[in-house]
């Protein structure tokens, strides 16, 4: 049985704002809302998790820092970077947090995977490597059952920020994208690839793209 999906083209907005319209939208869904996707690219920001610890904030030169109630530490998001905001209904999916994670690894996995790269997922430091380089990151919140936040996808960016912190708290960990592994494709059909994976292995239909 396939349920309705909406997609929202977000374009270029700021963190803030986009983080507020995700609360409001799942404080006030019920049951019977459609799930949303939603595909933004944020200014440069780092973002804390709910339980992510400063020191691992090394030297944010003059980028923000948000303190967000998502799950994980810290992490970059700039221009030339896919993010992924999954507004799911998890009870209508069937769904526990950590299937959720790993629906979105096996997503990216699969997009990768298009382009002839092996990548993995590692159960005790959610997101998606290939090798020992890191390409993708998750960060989950779940309120009443429904998610939010979702996951960021390097495509094409200046990586130099990530070297002023600790990637999602570790210490020395590579971070890379697909332009780096050779693939020249537009950020837009990497997004359209991607849409298509979660609508395939969620049982979405697509409703409309706004």
């Amino acid at each position: 049985m396939t349920e309705k999906l909406i997609v929202r083209e977000m374009g270029r907005r700021e963190y803030v704002p986009v983080w507020r319209e995700m609360q409001a939208f799942t404080t006030t869904r019920s049951h019977a809302t459609i799930d949303e996707l939603w595909f933004v690219e944020h200014p440069p920001v780092y973002t804390l998790g709910v339980g992510g610890k400063e020191q691992h904030l090394l030297d944010p030169h003059n980028i923000p820092v948000i303190r967000s109630n998502r799950g994980g530490q810290v992490t970059y998001h700039g221009p030339g970077q896919i993010i992924a905001y999954t507004l799911f209904d998890m009870h209508r999916k069937k769904m526990g947090i950590r299937a959720l994670i790993s629906f979105l690894e096996n997503a990216v996995i699969e997009l990768l995977g298009q382009f002839k790269i092996q990548a993995c997922a590692r159960k005790e430091a959610p997101g998606v490597y290939i090798g020992d380089s890191k390409i993708a990151a998750l960060g989950l919140r779940v309120s009443r059952g429904y998610s939010y936040h979702g996951l960021a996808l390097n495509v094409g960016m200046d990586l130099t920020p990530f070297e002023w912190i600790n990637p999602c708290g570790y210490q020395g960990l590579k971070i890379t994208q697909l332009r780096n592994l050779g693939i020249e494709e537009s950020i837009v059909n990497i997004k359209k690839r991607l849409k298509n994976i979660i609508i395939s292995r969620g049982g979405y239909t697509l409703h409309e793209v706004v």
